[in-house]
């Protein structure tokens, strides 16, 4: 049995970003508050204004508004974007290099501040400088086995610190001064203000894609072994059971209390308060799926998608009408416990 937790709604469409242009493919998005952030595989970055439209009948829409889009002049895939709203700052990484840009007017900043080296980067979310103009972003280095952490000011970048890893690192999480890393072989946590590292459990990175992703305060959802979605505190142990995948997961996103998985045929959607599979969505092609400030967006090559949640009252209200009455109290003792009153209420 299943419970309607999200709808999928277009956001771009491929006309609005490629018109007939087929060979014009979506890398990555990154969305701040209503701005939308797109690079293409031709190193173009587009930015559109999302405005979500609600009907009488209470369906949600999404009107995306181009407002421009910026050559960057190297002939390579935009790979990563990463807005930092605090400096007015969007860090793009392209031919492994992040380059810092206004977020409006999408111009390098005047001082062409960059980080080198880079083979692929993540923000510091829970961040240890305590300096509220500056973002802290960790790289997995093109150099063997390194590992990178910058501080990120509004026209110029500092490293801060080197460490190197016992394997290559093909992914990376932070929180605080803990890494979160996926090595060719392993997962691991690793302070990098200490030194220790600890190991989480065994993983084949050549077989699968790996998938880090901080979910919260020192906890990470990471891909396991067996097609499991695994949760990990900094302290190397798990508070949550396992969430069941299926073996070829190639990204994960959070919208409490649900885990969001994307595969080459389908979105699930799993429960963190009973770990049950929830809600399927037949999705093809797709190959980025990211949550931004409780916004989860889907994306194939083609178009960007938004999956709106629907109330949790009126998936409650479902769960009762079904009689899931055990299933209806644990999502609104969870509800209750972990999310403000007035996005619980309708």
């Amino acid at each position: 049995m299943s419970v309607k937790a999200f709808k999928l709604v277009s956001a771009v469409e491929r006309e609005m970003l490629m018109g007939d242009k087929n060979f014009i493919n979506i890398e990555c998005i990154e969305c701040c508050g209503k701005n939308l952030y797109i690079g293409t595989n031709d190193c173009f970055i587009y930015h559109f204004m999302l405005d979500e439209k609600v009907s009488t009948a209470g369906k949600i829409t999404f009107a995306a508004t181009k407002q421009l889009h910026k050559y960057l002049g190297l002939k390579k895939p935009v790979s990563e974007l990463k807005a930092a709203s605090a400096l007015t700052r969007l860090l793009v990484l392209c031919d492994n290099t992040i380059t810092l840009v206004n977020m409006i007017n999408l111009e390098p900043v005047p001082t062409g501040a960059r980080i080198k080296g880079a083979v692929t980067f993540t923000l510091n979310e829970n961040p240890v400088s305590g300096d509220p103009f500056c973002v802290e972003v960790c790289i997995i280095s093109v150099k063997r086995r390194t590992i990178q952490m910058f501080m990120v000011f509004e026209d110029r970048v500092q490293i801060v610190k080197e460490v190197f890893t016992p394997e290559q690192p093909c992914a990376v999480a932070v929180d605080g001064y803990y890494l979160c890393l996926a090595l060719t072989t392993q997962y691991i946590i690793l302070n990098y203000n200490t030194g220790v590292s600890q190991d989480l459990f065994p993983y084949c990175s050549d077989e699968k894609r790996p998938i880090v992703k901080r979910i919260g305060r020192q906890e990470f959802l990471l891909a396991g072994p067996g097609g499991l979605g695994m949760f990990a505190t900094v302290d190397g142990i798990s508070q949550r059971a396992p969430v069941h995948w299926s073996e070829n997961v190639i990204g994960a996103a959070l919208c409490f209390p649900y885990v969001v998985a994307l595969d080459d045929e389908f979105i699930t959607v799993h429960s963190m308060l009973d770990q049950q599979q929830k809600q399927t969505l037949p999705f093809k092609e797709g190959h980025i799926l990211q949550d931004f400030e409780g916004k989860v967006i889907v994306a194939t090559n083609k178009g960007v998608y938004i999956l709106v949640p629907l109330p949790l009252e009126k998936q409650i209200q479902d769960l009762l009408a079904s009689q899931r009455v055990e299933e209806a109290l644990v999502l609104a003792k969870g509800a209750r416990r972990n999310i403000p009153k007035e996005k619980f209420q309708v």
